[in-house]
């Protein structure tokens, strides 16, 4: 009997020993995220190693790790536009750790030009302006701006011929040519060039895109009606010494990026950038007998040159690009002796563009006044069927740029000129002179100025207001306003804006839709063609978390 007694009070004894050592195996680690605010932060991501288990906090910022055994353990928390926070742990009981994170700078505080011409967070910008960097471009891997632009929400690229695959962008539903795109912000890509002239962009010289939707030719002059797309090309200082990108698919395509950078002196600095792209096989899977995508030979050469002063900052910057491109498509039996034939239908188009683009800050004034200049020559020759479209276009523009702080305002104002010249084997530019017929180029002189004030009312709000007047060599005067409203909340986290502005652009038809050269109609122009404007008005709030999670 005695030994029964024992042998139970020995199992009760191991029962209870293993109810306690499991109890006490069983350990929480808790507690909260905060942000640099001191706000609770949500979705932070915290990750225990070496356990390898990942939890996310809250909407109060909560987090817990259940059932964990005695040890130690070490706790990473990551949180968009935070920097990264570790730390070791002895774990022996329920323990209770809070996290306080910092503000990662260079995360939160992205830099935008195109709304106001100065550089200011987005987040402090009046105006709304969507940014894309070179990891967007990185993930959506393609040879081309027009391309890349597909994953942009609102903005949509399209094709315009099923047969040479031109195309352009469209913002806001409207046609390319209603679209201003920008090079550093300079009026670069336009009239001939905008159905052409974006597929020769390569992502890798391309450090941050902006996209403005809506008028704005209160900044930029004429154009920019639908929106604006800035393309900012890569930062010297920012910029590898070398590097090479290549992509191929099963289409047999080739395309290919090199950067080189190098330093003369001690303030001089260049940076080269050269784009190879060659697809030569002919594909018809749908076998209707014509190329399901053109063939295409493109080279373009980039070189950039920034000169420093004392104290790194830019005081002068050139640019320039060479593009030559040579594409066709059509009947697949086509080949370059039937060009402009009508054995064997066929659309062949040869582009060669140059393109040079500068800044100047003027000295002993604190970099408060710059002189801008861009100029661009673009010349195509390309055959559709039996029709031949030659076009020869040349836009030149120049800025006077002054902008100045005082106390609450902040001024822009500026005197620009713009001129362009266009001539075509076309009607657009034939006149009758004596019963004879004579070639009559387009010239368009575009003297403007225009005036820009930003005022912060107390912490929260921002008023912007501008005024723009031009006055176009043949239809007068053209006046452009615009105004926008900012208001943000004290913690930051909420953001309205709201805005107005006006458009205009000069209507060229034969260089927007070359559509309008095939088919056997006549084209006939019953009136003068007057500049288009526009109205538009934007709305916008934006939740943001103050580590970077945003909600449109």
């Amino acid at each position: 009997m005695k030994n029964k007694i024992w042998l139970f009070k020995i199992l009760m004894l191991s029962v209870w020993l293993m109810l306690y050592n499991t109890g006490a195996a069983q350990h929480t680690l808790s507690g909260k995220v905060f942000d640099p605010e001191h706000e609770p932060a949500e979705f932070a991501i915290l990750h225990l190693v070496p356990n390898n288990i990942t939890v996310y906090s809250d909407s109060t910022g909560l987090y817990q790790f259940k059932n964990l055994t005695k040890g130690k353990y070490k706790v990473k928390v990551s949180v968009l536009g935070c920097f990264s926070s570790e730390q070791d742990i002895a774990l022996n009981k329920d323990t209770v750790i809070n996290f306080f994170l910092e503000q990662n700078p260079a995360l939160m505080q992205e830099t935008v030009i195109s709304g106001t011409l100065y550089p200011v967070s987005k987040s402090d910008s009046p105006v709304l302006v969507e940014t894309y960097n070179k990891i967007f471009f990185q993930s959506n891997p393609v040879s081309n701006v027009f391309e890349a632009m597909q994953n942009v929400n609102g903005v949509r690229p399209q094709v315009n011929c099923n047969v040479c695959s031109t195309g352009d962008i469209h913002i806001n539903g409207l046609e390319g040519a209603y679209t201003m795109v920008l090079i550093d912000g300079m009026p670069i890509v336009s009239g001939l060039s905008t159905v052409y002239g974006l597929t020769g962009i390569p992502t890798a010289l391309i450090e941050q895109v902006e996209v403005i939707k809506g008028s704005n030719s209160t900044l930029y002059g004429s154009e920019a009606v639908a929106g604006t797309i800035n393309i900012i090309t890569k930062n010297i200082h920012k910029a590898p010494v070398f590097s090479i990108e290549t992509f191929s698919s099963d289409w047999k395509d080739l395309n290919m990026d090199i950067g080189l950078k190098n330093k003369f002196g001690y303030r001089t600095h260049n940076l080269l950038g050269i784009n190879y792209f060659n697809y030569q096989q002919k594909t018809d899977k749908n076998k209707d007998g014509f190329t399901d995508i053109p063939l295409q030979h493109r080279i373009a050469i980039f070189d950039k040159i920034s000169v420093h002063n004392k104290e790194n900052e830019e005081v002068f910057m050139l640019a320039g690009r060479y593009l030559y491109e040579d594409r066709w498509g059509g009947q697949t039996q086509w080949s370059r002796i039937f060009r402009g034939t009508d054995s064997i239908y066929g659309e062949s188009i040869f582009t060669n563009r140059a393109e040079l683009l500068g800044t100047y800050y003027l000295p002993y004034l604190k970099n408060k006044v710059k002189i801008q200049f861009s100029t661009n020559l673009h010349y195509q020759n390309s055959v559709y069927g039996t029709t031949v479209f030659d076009a020869e276009q040349q836009v030149h523009f120049g800025q006077i740029l002054y902008q100045n702080r005082f106390k609450e305002h902040f001024l822009s104002t500026g005197i620009g000129y713009r001129y362009l010249y266009y001539d075509d084997n076309t009607i657009i530019t034939q006149e009758y002179k004596n019963a004879m017929l004579y070639n009559s180029p387009i010239i368009t002189a575009l003297p403007g100025v225009f005036a820009q004030d930003e005022w912060k009312i107390g912490k929260k709000s921002t008023v912007l207001a501008g005024m723009r007047y031009d006055h176009h060599s043949k239809h007068g005067n053209i006046l452009s306003p615009r105004i926008a409203y900012k208001y943000n909340s004290s913690d930051k986290k909420h953001t309205f804006r709201v805005s107005v502005g006006n458009g205009f652009r000069v209507v060229n038809v034969f260089t927007e839709d070359h559509a309008a050269l095939t088919g056997a109609r006549e084209v006939v122009f019953a009136n003068a063609i007057k500049p288009e404007t526009s109205w538009s008005g934007q709305i916008n709030y934006v939740f943001k978390n103050i580590c970077g999670i945003q909600i449109y």
